[in-house]
């Protein structure tokens, strides 16, 4: 069984709204984790995003990347810069994908520009993660 690592700077939004939808569109073709270069929590914006549309992760834990050092992962995804600048040498065996999806936790303005913020992402990402199973598994 494949084993996908999703990783972000936090593990707050991003990662978890992806590691959502790779679980999902996967089914069960592939193990997916989450990790950040740091934790932050899982977002509550992000589980009420999720929620939206149809998927659970207020299960989810906010991991850091140090956790899963001995887990031989097939795939990498990125899903920010800087995650992707400080990621670590995986094993040769491992593929790493990259794509810089904007940071809703950084949106402004009223509390509706901030959820359309959070949706327009999960939306990209949810995307992104099907293309991804689609193409790779």
């Amino acid at each position: 069984m494949n084993k996908i690592l999703v990783l972000c700077t936090g593990n707050s939004c991003r990662s978890q709204i992806a590691e959502g939808y790779l679980r999902i569109f996967s089914k069960d073709k592939a193990e997916i984790y989450s990790a950040g270069i740091e934790t932050h929590g899982v977002n509550p914006k992000s589980i009420a995003t999720m929620k939206e549309d149809g998927i659970d992760i207020s299960h989810h834990t906010s991991n850091n990347l140090d956790e899963y050092r001995n887990i031989d992962f097939d795939f990498v995804i990125t899903v920010c810069d800087h995650a992707n600048e400080a990621c670590p040498v995986f094993p040769s065996k491992s593929k790493k994908f990259h794509h810089n999806f904007p940071d809703p936790a950084k949106s402004k303005g009223s509390e509706e520009d901030i959820r359309n913020e959070f949706r327009k992402v999960r939306d990209i990402i949810k995307e992104y993660c099907r293309i991804f199973v689609t193409e790779n598994l």
